[in-house]
């Protein structure tokens, strides 16, 4: 993106992003099988002749890309799906280091937002429904997780289609990899589901009652929460 190259970029910022495609190189290099477990951080430090910190702030954000899986009290693997995700991460910038990945996830939160309370005064019948089929996947009695994964991302894409703002709701779509990524990884790591679809049941009840208010609060609530137990689904590297 554009914009991100234009921005100004701190010293660590910079430092970041080398260690970040220096990681890239390192691990997508071929020598490491697809689910293959990664060498040490203290390893990658020597190797890479940089601090651990540098190394684990690296580590930390090519989790959330879902390009690495950190496993507590077992490693940090290297995803299987990593070669088809890499280039949305490089179409999107992101190698620049863990605050833009903090900013993603802020500018999602602001996003969804003013989606949820533009679609609840815009939404048709028509649309409605698709939000409710997607909500009734979710709510199906032992849903399988990577079925409801996919419930819940069709959920947030539709109520943006249902905005009618074709700006907006593009830029929802073009991340769309990246929602799966975290959206997937917090659901696994919770281990259930009912958690999440009660954060979700407020929003589609203030769709349907067209109430704006209601629905920019429900999914500002959403969207805390999932960010919070995003971060709390990466653990320490080690």
């Amino acid at each position: 993106m554009v914009w991100l190259e234009t921005q100004q970029t701190s010293p660590r910022e910079m430092s970041s992003r080398v260690i970040l495609n220096r990681m890239l190189e390192l691990l997508l290099s071929g020598d490491l099988a697809p689910g293959a477990r990664i060498p040490s951080e203290r390893q990658l430090a020597e190797e890479l002749q940089v601090g651990r910190g540098m190394i684990r702030e690296a580590i930390k954000s090519l989790s959330m890309l879902g390009l690495l899986d950190q496993r507590v009290g077992d490693g940090t693997f290297l995803q299987s799906s990593s070669s088809e995700l890499l280039p949305k991460v490089i179409e999107w910038g992101l190698l620049l280091g863990e605050r833009r990945l903090e900013d993603l996830l802020e500018a999602r939160s602001i996003l969804e937002v003013q989606l949820v309370g533009l679609a609840a005064e815009r939404r048709t019948p028509a649309e409605l429904e698709a939000i409710q089929a997607h909500a009734a996947v979710m709510r199906t009695p032992d849903v399988a997780v990577d079925d409801y994964v996919a419930a819940d991302i069709a959920f947030h894409l539709d109520i943006a289609r249902a905005s009618h703002n074709a700006v907006l709701s593009g830029v929802l779509e073009n991340i769309r990899s990246l929602l799966e990524v975290w959206v997937s990884r917090v659901i696994h790591t919770a281990g259930e589901t009912e958690s999440s679809l009660a954060m979700h049941e407020p929003i589609l009840a203030a769709i349907e009652a067209s109430d704006a208010e209601a629905a920019v609060a429900a999914m500002s609530a959403h969207m805390e929460r999932a960010t919070r137990r995003l971060h709390a689904s990466l653990p320490s590297a080690g």
